[in-house]
């Protein structure tokens, strides 16, 4: 009897299911290995913190709001993860000069340090993942990937 990753369909009825059950496990393997790095230091983010950690590390000075357009995500489960970073010492918030009612969100030094090592640990499990796989393959994946998020933006 053949062994198989209960994580992947090999069925040759449900290919279509494998491949997104693998997309997903390789993603979620990815995630796991990315925020290793950070889970025996000080600050053990999640998924989300590292996005939003992210998010304020390109647009310095943004602020909840901003946050909440570009990601589509609820304001109020914005406005928790916010508020835990900002407990960590990652984020740093000043009041708007022109409209009190709104803050302006910044990396603090912690934050930054804690977004390189995301963004290092990034470089090293991309260079991981392709190792042995040759230019035009890497290509050639990219492609397909890129076929099936526009198959499936198509279908939204």
């Amino acid at each position: 009897m053949r062994k198989t990753n209960d994580n992947v369909n090999h069925s040759q009825e449900n290919n279509e299911d494998g491949v997104l059950d693998l997309i997903h496990t390789v993603m979620h393997q990815y995630r796991s290995m990315q925020y290793q790095a950070l889970r025996d230091g000080p600050h053990d983010i999640t998924h989300m913190e590292g996005k939003v950690l992210s998010y304020f590390g390109h647009y310095p000075g943004s602020t909840q709001s901003d946050l909440a357009k570009h990601s589509g995500r609820d304001k109020a489960q914005l406005a928790r993860l916010i508020k835990g970073l900002r407990d960590q010492g990652l984020l740093d918030a000043v009041a708007d000069e022109s409209d009190k009612r709104n803050v302006r969100l910044t990396l603090t030094t912690d934050g930054q340090s804690v977004l390189t090592t995301l963004r290092q640990q990034a470089k090293r499990l991309n260079t991981l993942a392709l190792k042995d796989m040759a230019s035009n393959e890497q290509q050639e994946l990219l492609q397909l990937l890129q076929r099936v998020k526009v198959n499936l933006d198509a279908g939204s």
